[in-house]
């Protein structure tokens, strides 16, 4: 049996933003994408799509923009704090950004927003969310003593795939305690 999608209309595209935008946050690219896909789909199905589509996208997506509903900034800078607190190294916390459309300016306002909201250093921030992701996922200090010695090669290539400089992941990885790592953090 074939799938029969429904035809794609200004009314559709309304909801269609409506519904995802109530349950994800987004940037204003994020939006245009999945409204693009939608579109994708229903050409791919041989539904009927309105004439003037890519127009009426970048229309839904100024409204909400107007609207205040999506924020790429704001959005930047809730993301930005979210992955630092999960252990995620700046690095990679710039590429889910760009990912999730967030322009370069708007990305570099929220790094920078993160360094002055956490009174740091980018390299102290970097350090703190290598300890975070030590934490996590119980790597050097926060691994059992006697099993460290064997894992530490294996800590440092996870910290390496994180995106973290050698230099960090080292500090962080050999550090002597938890404590240590926080003393670490002082200087």
């Amino acid at each position: 049996m074939k799938r029969v999608a429904r035809p794609i209309t200004a009314k559709y595209l309304q909801n269609a933003a409506t519904f995802y935008l109530e349950r994800y946050p987004s940037t204003a690219e994020g939006l245009r994408r999945v409204l693009n896909r939608r579109v994708s789909k229903a050409r791919m199905l041989e539904a009927p799509v309105m004439e003037n589509v890519k127009q009426a996208i970048d229309t839904i997506v100024a409204k909400f923009v107007d609207a205040g509903v999506i924020d790429d900034k704001a959005f930047a800078q809730t993301k930005a704090r979210s992955l630092h607190r999960r252990g995620t190294s700046s690095r990679v916390t710039r590429q889910k950004l760009k990912m999730a459309g967030v322009d370069g300016s708007t990305l570099d306002e929220a790094i920078e927003g993160l360094d002055v909201e956490l009174d740091t250093t980018p390299a102290q921030r970097e350090q703190r969310a290598a300890a975070a992701l030590a934490r996590r996922r119980r790597l050097g200090p926060y691994r059992p003593a006697e099993a460290r010695k064997d894992h530490r090669l294996r800590d440092l290539a996870t910290m390496a795939r994180a995106g973290f400089a050698y230099d960090v992941a080292r500090k962080v990885v050999d550090a002597a305690s938890p404590d240590a790592l926080d003393a670490l953090d002082e200087t």
